[in-house]
């Protein structure tokens, strides 16, 4: 049955239904999210969610593509300059993951956020990866082969989303010393991964040159 409440005229009716669902996984978490609380909290009929996204799937899907879409779009930002920029992606990972955490709490949730069931999360899913795969190989600062940009991509991504979900969900600001500014610990953070892989990039190099 098809949603026949009129809403105002311009009303993106989906777009209100996914900011609703947003803001209860930024404030309560994925499994608070119901159809009936959506349409509570956006102000619509019952019928809305059920008429743009199907049911709760469609919603966690949807908010996983945009999620994973931002990510690489910020990446992407960073990598559209010449020359390596690892510590400014980094930035843009950590950045994503304070600023829309109600994406981050659905993206890598794989019991929810759609990328097995549904064609566009896991493109855009993959989009991030990809992402991921040109920043190592332009801190390497030289051509990767297949498994060499998977692994160093999946060493990247572990330092990036660990640190961002201790961040936003885990005991990491309650376990830091008393009086310690957190955005220094977290451009320390990531200045610290950024020599850690730049300096095995350099050994690596060098073990090349040597062959």
């Amino acid at each position: 049955m098809l949603d026949s409440v009129k809403y105002p005229l311009g009303m993106d009716v989906r777009s209100e239904v996914l900011a609703a669902a947003v803001e209860i996984c930024a404030t309560e978490g994925p499994d608070a999210v119901s159809m009936r609380e959506v349409a509570r909290r956006s102000g619509l009929s019952h019928q809305a969610p059920y008429h743009h996204f199907g049911d709760r799937s469609g919603i966690f899907a949807s908010i996983a593509e945009d999620g994973f879409n931002k990510l690489a779009d910020a990446m992407n930002a960073v990598l559209a300059r010449d020359g390596n920029h690892l510590s400014e992606c980094l930035e843009a990972y950590v950045g994503i993951a304070r600023q829309y955490p109600g994406h981050f709490r659905v993206m890598f949730r794989q019991d929810i956020c759609g990328t097995n069931t549904h064609e566009a999360t896991r493109i855009a899913a993959d989009r991030g990866f990809n992402t991921l795969e040109v920043v190592v190989e332009r801190a390497f600062a030289r051509p990767l082969s297949t498994d060499e940009k998977a692994v160093w991509a999946s060493v990247l991504w572990s330092q990036a989303h660990g640190f961002s979900a201790l961040l936003i969900d885990g005991p990491l600001v309650a376990k830091l010393p008393p009086g310690t500014d957190l955005d220094e610990h977290i451009a320390e953070f990531i200045r610290v991964i950024t020599l850690m892989i730049e300096n095995q990039a350099r050994l690596e190099s060098d073990v090349s040159l040597r062959k």
